[in-house]
């Protein structure tokens, strides 16, 4: 026998409230440098990264956090002058290992197995089987995979950031060679992908009141039934 639960009117209340989150974000164009995020948000936001899922939950990126204005300052002409990365209350720089090899993949099953008690016996198999697949991969498609696992976690962070009223805007515009020199990421054996300025934007930033532009459900979604 099935059982179907049935909405109550907190949770039509929450999947309402959940659109309202998603229409009033935007990438925020101007930030208020005085707001800073509470310790309790940046945890929030940094603890949503780690729980971010990715491709046989490798977890094959890292996050840098930086909150020091002067590095942020020195981040600006690295970002094309986007003034969000100075007046952000922090910058996210979202980064993807150099090395990605067998021992990331077995160093990640044996956290299974210790997180979770797995037998070695269930778990070799498929160890075996992505470590294989892995060696078989140019290091041009690896770089592409794990680049698109920094996109998931971007994604993951700017829904959060809405639900949180945390203001952000993601970056593309910068350079990223110039990124892991400033900040040595290259000694931890990572790459930057993708940034992400988080805080509260400014009451004069006129694209907060701007209508948001999407081409519609019934353009962007296909159903099959």
């Amino acid at each position: 026998m099935f059982t179907f639960a049935i909405p109550n009117k907190g949770t039509s209340y929450m999947a309402t409230n959940i659109i309202e989150k998603l229409k009033w974000r935007y990438a925020t164009k101007k930030f208020d440098a005085a707001k800073k995020l509470s310790e309790a948000k940046l945890n929030i936001l940094i603890e949503s990264f780690n729980l971010t899922a990715t491709s046989y939950g490798l977890q094959p990126i890292k996050m840098v956090v930086i909150g020091n204005d002067d590095v942020k300052r020195k981040l600006l002409p690295l970002t094309m002058n986007q003034q969000q990365v100075q007046n952000a209350s922090h910058v996210f720089v979202i980064c993807t290992e150099t090395k990605m090899d067998a021992e990331f993949i077995k160093d990640n099953f044996n956290l299974v197995e210790e997180t979770r008690k797995t037998p070695r016996a269930i778990l070799d198999p498929f160890e075996a089987f992505i470590v294989d697949e892995f060696s078989e991969k140019s290091k041009a498609s690896i770089d592409t995979w794990m680049a698109k696992q920094a996109y998931l976690a971007l994604g993951n962070l700017l829904t959060v950031c809405a639900l949180e009223d945390i203001d952000a805007c993601p970056i593309e515009g910068f350079e990223p060679e110039k990124y892991d020199q400033l900040l040595n990421l290259h000694a931890l054996g990572l790459k930057s992908v993708v940034v992400l300025a988080v805080g509260y934007r400014s009451n004069d930033d006129l694209f907060s009141g701007l209508k948001k532009v999407r081409r519609g459900v019934e353009e962007v979604v296909i159903k099959i039934s």
